[in-house]
């Protein structure tokens, strides 16, 4: 592992084995300096799938710690690592840590000034706090899943972008740096409870913000938004890649139409809904006609507002994602890069993703916390 550096250098994170958006949270801080040792069960958790560990981009720049919290030894080495931490993640359901002797209280009693960050989809508290459920259900609970596809069709599912990552490990992220603040500046450690549905909704303010003034329809595709308005959207070339445009301001629109050809034509003013369907039409009717390599050529240098809608093939070898060096090679793997970018203290990927319990005995001696005396049960 190289030497860490970037802006949360000498933070110390113990970050409980999880899926979703723990481990992610634990890479962005990893990524900007923290020291991150995720505790894994003997017995690896595959969903039933078998994973290489080098594509595990989540897993980059941490290190590991085997441990088994149903022995006494295990529980023992979390709470001794606890003690020296700045920062706990986890991930587990409801109560499941305070089962285990390893929640808030008995963790806080150790360590006054630690920062013990909760990631789950309905929050600790409320009559869905401990049902079970996906990045999908928690979307479809807080409206944005309903706003999300074409008007005739079912919702379309946008990844698990929204709440796992955007309304959930963001805000984990988010809720975790505050706190840390909070206890440099003299104040005690809590606890961050952080759910994906919450997040969601905060994402959601300013669609919540605009249907209440009556700016905002609760129908699909029926906003400027959402895939309704001509120039905000998706179109399809001549050989069957897509365009996306979002020309929104007054002189984006009118360099768009002019790319088109329309710029001299008698048309509905922009914000026209009752054209915007006729209009849609026309600029996919106009789109069609060439490919998408004749209309970048075309909108390059304007202010249409006009880009390919790349595969994850293409987007290493997109000129700008190229020149910012988005893309880091990493054991021939291609990893995202470091986000985001610090002038003066840059993030790193200290080490490709970790193999679960390598090197453990150096993590625990810089810890400061000795191996277990008798070893983790595994059965």
């Amino acid at each position: 592992m190289k030497s860490k550096s970037g802006p949360l250098t000498g933070l110390r994170v113990l970050e409980m084995e999880a899926i979703g958006p723990v481990p992610w949270t634990g890479m962005m801080l990893a990524d900007m300096g923290a020291d991150v040792v995720r505790i894994d069960r003997p017995e690896a958790q595959h969903m039933g799938m078998r994973r290489d560990e080098r594509f595990q981009f989540n897993a980059r720049g941490k290190r590991s710690v085997l441990a088994d919290v149903k022995t006494a030894e295990g529980h023992e080495l979390v709470l001794n690592l606890a003690e020296r931490a700045d920062v706990l993640l986890e991930g587990l359901r409801p109560g499941v840590m305070e089962r285990l002797g390893l929640g808030p209280d008995d963790c806080l009693a150790r360590n006054p000034r630690l920062v013990y960050g909760r990631m789950t989809g309905w929050g600790q508290s409320g009559p869905f706090a401990k049902a079970v459920g996906h990045d999908i259900n928690y979307i479809a609970t807080t409206g944005a899943l309903h706003a999300i596809g074409l008007a005739e069709e079912a919702p379309s599912v946008p990844l698990n972008l929204i709440g796992d990552f955007g309304g959930g490990g963001m805000l984990l992220l988010a809720g975790v740096l505050a706190a840390v603040l909070h206890v440099r500046g003299g104040g005690k450690g809590q606890v961050v409870d952080a759910a994906m549905v919450d997040g969601t909704l905060a994402l959601m303010a300013p669609i919540l913000g605009q249907w209440q003034a009556g700016e905002w329809n609760d129908r699909r595709q029926s906003n400027w938004l959402d895939g309704a308005a001509p120039f905000y959207g998706t179109y399809g070339t001549a050989d069957d890649k897509h365009i996306a445009v979002g020309a929104i301001e007054p002189r984006f629109y009118a360099a768009l139409l002019e790319g088109l050809g329309l710029s001299g034509e008698p048309l509905p003013k922009q914000h026209d809904r009752l054209a915007w369907p006729a209009m849609r039409e026309r600029f996919a009717a106009i789109f069609r006609q060439h490919t998408c390599a004749h209309w970048l050529a075309v909108f390059d240098g304007t202010e249409a507002c006009v880009s390919p809608v790349l595969s994850l093939g293409e987007l290493a070898r997109h000129p700008h994602l190229a020149q910012r060096g988005n893309f880091v090679e990493m054991d021939g793997v291609l990893h995202p890069a470091p986000a985001p970018r610090f002038s003066h203290t840059p993030s790193t990927i200290a080490s490709a993703p970790v193999v679960r319990g390598a090197n453990a005995d150096a993590t625990l001696a810089d810890w400061g916390v000795q191996c277990p005396a008798t070893p983790v049960r595994q059965d």
